[in-house]
């Protein structure tokens, strides 16, 4: 599959979907990488695997919370190679049911994303266009869980839930500027998350087969990219279900652990 895009940035790259699209665009072309995590151990494992393929990777350690701390880190990498696609993709999910993990969950899964895609936009909105093919894309990671809140991780679907309508309402008011904004909406994808998980994970799918299918959705500029089709479908029947009846069907859904 071919790339279209040349200068790269992701958030959350240390592990699981983050790490699969940083060494899928090592691999198929990037010119200039520029990768964040906040476990520095992983994230330079995944650096080192990257400049196998890709000689300029740019990795840092940073935490998405941190606000000038991200706009800087966006606005040098801009610096260094104009950004033509971004990746929101820092995000936790916890099987902690307490008050602490609440707010981090909403902090990482909010104002993370926030932190890194409003930078963005002012870079983007700055920069000239060189013909009306010339797009820049932001995508913005949220999840099957976003299309309705589930019992068994409120924090984490109802952060997912907001990152989902921001990203669609971004779409819709960027178009005319030529930026392109993407929602990525994966159901199981193996990760130090699902690796949580005690319930059954059906269409679960490897980090590598997940990054395919997302980059070629950024290829194609899609509104959203959710897999599989069949998980998505689902759950947006059951989103528009009355309530009595979704709540019933999801109360006797297998619980985690």
């Amino acid at each position: 599959m071919k790339n279209i895009y040349k200068n790269i940035l992701i958030t959350g790259a240390s592990s699981g979907i983050g790490k699969g699209l940083a060494v899928f665009y090592a691999k198929n072309g990037a010119e200039n990488l520029f990768i964040s995590g906040r476990n520095a151990k992983r994230l330079n494992e995944v650096e080192k695997e990257c400049k196998k393929h890709c000689k300029n990777v740019f990795a840092v350690k940073l935490d998405v919370t941190d606000r000038d701390a991200m706009r800087n880190w966006i606005n040098e990498s801009n610096s260094k190679a104009a950004l033509d696609l971004v990746y929101a993709n820092a995000g936790v999910g916890t099987t902690d049911d307490g008050i602490e993990a609440a707010y981090d969950t909403f902090n990482i899964n909010i104002n993370g994303v926030l932190n890194t895609v409003l930078p963005v936009i002012e870079i983007y909105k700055k920069s000239e266009r060189k013909s009306i093919n010339d797009i820049k894309s932001i995508a913005v990671l949220s999840s099957i869980a976003g299309y309705h809140g589930l019992a068994t991780c409120p924090d984490y679907s109802a952060t997912k839930a907001c990152v989902k309508a921001w990203g669609e309402a971004l779409r819709i008011k960027l178009k005319p500027e030529g930026i392109n904004v993407s929602v990525i909406c994966p159901g199981f994808v193996k990760s130090n998350i699902t690796d949580q998980n005690t319930c059954s994970m059906p269409g679960i799918k490897e980090i590598d087969e997940a990054a395919e299918i997302i980059a070629d959705g950024l290829n194609k500029h899609k509104a959203v990219i959710s897999f599989p089709w069949y998980l998505r479908l689902a759950t947006w029947f059951l989103s528009i279900l009355p309530n009595f009846i979704s709540d019933y069907i999801y109360s006797i859904l297998p619980q985690k652990a």
